[in-house]
């Protein structure tokens, strides 16, 4: 579970930035909320809110919301008991963008995003993680064409208004066509829609995660440059530049016998291990598959009987795990899809040669 682990503690922060940017990606479980129904019911007392013409149009209106706004707020993700916060500053200026997460539950830990570069600092170690984090294909980034395919496995419908962090939203719901992924409710600012609040829920209706801002201050005048000042300031930090080298999984011998419908393949990395990770042992290969709101990732490294026991799978609201041996390699599949699903894309899985 190694590799589970280093990126159950890395995707947190990532989780923050996600959702900034209108994303879904990892966070943790929530406690429960009423069904999908329930929500269409309080709506009913509320204006009717207009159908989304096009899912993709809609999303694309998130999106491009997120790249324009600049704000200063705080950040929570729920799961069940536990619960998790963070304090993020996000500016824009044209193609720009800088963001700051701190968090504020949980071991101090400073993310900062300017573009695609990302830095972590983390205090307790005096550590500070350097990487260059390209596109994954994952939502919103996906929908930078009208081509998107996630018309195809998901419906939108708009169910109400609702005030988030003292802000009024638009609530839509994004609901699977078949039993390959989750649902959505997603709350989006009336004006421009930029994401507020994000619930996944299970075939029930109900809550799996949730994250979503508890405070929020909207335009407001932050200086770019000045988080490029503190992003760039690592006086007494150890600096680790973490390269990932790009390949396919063709050419690192691996193939998915039966493509899962709606994933595609986004990405397919090779994953430096850090000094803080046990032995310095071969870099897993990261290969990443997305329907444009849901991902999956697999990770694949050669199995040592010493750190890889047992195989096993976890749930951890929508997020699940499996892990299992792959002939002389060891598969950690992760993604925020039904445990089924997951278990297609570790069966599916491959050694070519």
């Amino acid at each position: 579970m190694r590799v589970a682990e280093r990126c159950r503690q890395s995707t947190w922060c990532g989780l923050a930035l996600s959702l900034v940017l209108a994303s879904t990606l990892f966070a943790l479980p929530a406690a429960a909320t009423p069904p999908v129904g329930a929500a269409q019911q309080a709506a009913a007392s509320t204006d009717k809110v207009a159908e989304p013409a096009n899912i993709t149009d809609w999303l694309m209106r998130m999106h491009e919301a997120s790249r324009k706004r600049s704000y200063v707020g705080t950040f929570v993700v729920s799961s069940g008991a536990a619960m998790s916060s963070a304090r993020i500053w996000h500016v824009c200026q044209g193609d720009q963008q800088v963001e700051r997460v701190e968090t504020l539950t949980g071991p101090p830990r400073s993310v900062y995003r300017h573009n695609k570069q990302v830095h972590t600092f983390m205090p307790d170690d005096k550590v500070m993680l350097s990487e260059s984090r390209e596109s994954l294909g994952m939502f919103p980034d996906l929908l930078k064409s009208a081509d998107s395919g996630i018309a195809g496995f998901y419906t939108a419908q708009a169910v109400g208004h609702e005030r988030v962090a003292g802000i009024k939203t638009d609530v839509v719901e994004l609901r699977p066509k078949d039993n390959l992924r989750f649902a959505y409710r997603v709350w989006a600012e009336e004006k421009s829609g930029l994401v507020l609040k994000l619930q996944t829920l299970n075939a029930e209706g109900q809550v799996l995660e949730q994250a979503a801002f508890s405070e929020l201050q909207l335009d407001v005048p932050l200086k770019m440059d000045k988080l490029l000042q503190m992003m760039g300031k690592t006086d007494g930090y150890r600096v680790e530049k973490i390269k990932l080298r790009k390949t396919t999984a063709d050419a690192e011998g691996w193939l998915l016998k039966t493509p899962v419908a709606g994933f595609n393949s986004v990405s397919c990395y090779q994953r430096p291990a850090t000094s803080r990770e046990v032995g310095g042992r071969s870099e897993p290969m990261q290969w990443t598959f997305s329907d444009g709101l849901a991902s999956v990732s697999l990770f694949v490294e050669p199995y040592d009987k010493q750190h890889h026991q047992q195989e096993s799978s976890l749930s951890i609201g929508a997020t699940q795990t499996i892990t299992r041996r792959v002939d002389a390699y060891w598969l950690t599949a992760m993604g925020e899809v039904p445990l089924a699903t997951l278990k297609l894309f570790a069966a599916g899985l491959e050694r070519k040669r």
